[in-house]
């Protein structure tokens, strides 16, 4: 489920739509979470889809760790890629924002930890990266690491209206982590290699 102050709007011809900030969202805020309204498709299940079925799911869906495609049901199938990503998931099935959103800004994710298949060539926004490879994962994880883990330190003093959609065992977690009890589980526990 997406933050729910947030809307989908026409961003460009060139992007199509994106998921907007209505209200200021802080830096530390869980931005989604997969909730139990998510479909979840095994590889097989992937493959006994028709053509038309199975573009829309590589268009709309992700992967997981485990190799299934993760087709969510509201709005946040709308959420834009970025090589400079406002919010990354983590290895708690939520993503963060790991800087301030503003009213009227684009949420975006970094696709390159979404298990893509094939490799793409995204917008320029002027950064080195131009392509999305199905390794990113492998190669950017410690800089992402490094923006979940300052975000974190924000996430129990802002409001956070989908916590409730958050596990209490992840909630453990979450506590756990806050009194340095427990290191943040990497994103690197995300890359889905294929051998699953």
């Amino acid at each position: 489920m997406m933050h729910p102050d947030t809307k989908i709007e026409f961003i460009s011809d060139e992007i199509g739509y994106g998921v907007v900030a209505e209200k200021f969202i802080p830096k530390g805020t869980i931005t989604w979470v997969q909730d139990e309204l998510d479909q979840i498709f095994s590889p097989q299940q992937y493959e006994n889809l028709n053509t038309v079925s199975k573009q829309m799911m590589d268009k709309y869906s992700f992967r997981n760790s485990k190799g299934n495609f993760i087709l969510c049901w509201d709005l946040s199938k709308y959420v834009n890629h970025s090589f400079n990503a406002n919010c990354l998931s983590t290895a708690y099935d939520f993503e963060i924002a790991v800087r301030d959103i503003f009213p009227g800004e684009q949420l975006t994710d970094d696709y390159g930890y979404l298990n893509v298949t094939e490799p793409f060539e995204a917008k320029d926004e002027g950064t080195d990266r131009k392509i999305v490879y199905p390794d990113d994962l492998l190669k950017y994880h410690p800089e992402w690491d490094e923006k979940i883990e300052m975000a974190f330190a924000s996430l129990k003093s802002v409001q956070q209206p989908l916590l409730p959609l958050v596990s209490m065992a992840v909630q453990e977690k979450i506590e756990h982590i806050q009194k340095g009890k427990q290191k943040i589980d990497s994103i690197l526990t995300l890359f889905y290699s294929g051998d699953s």
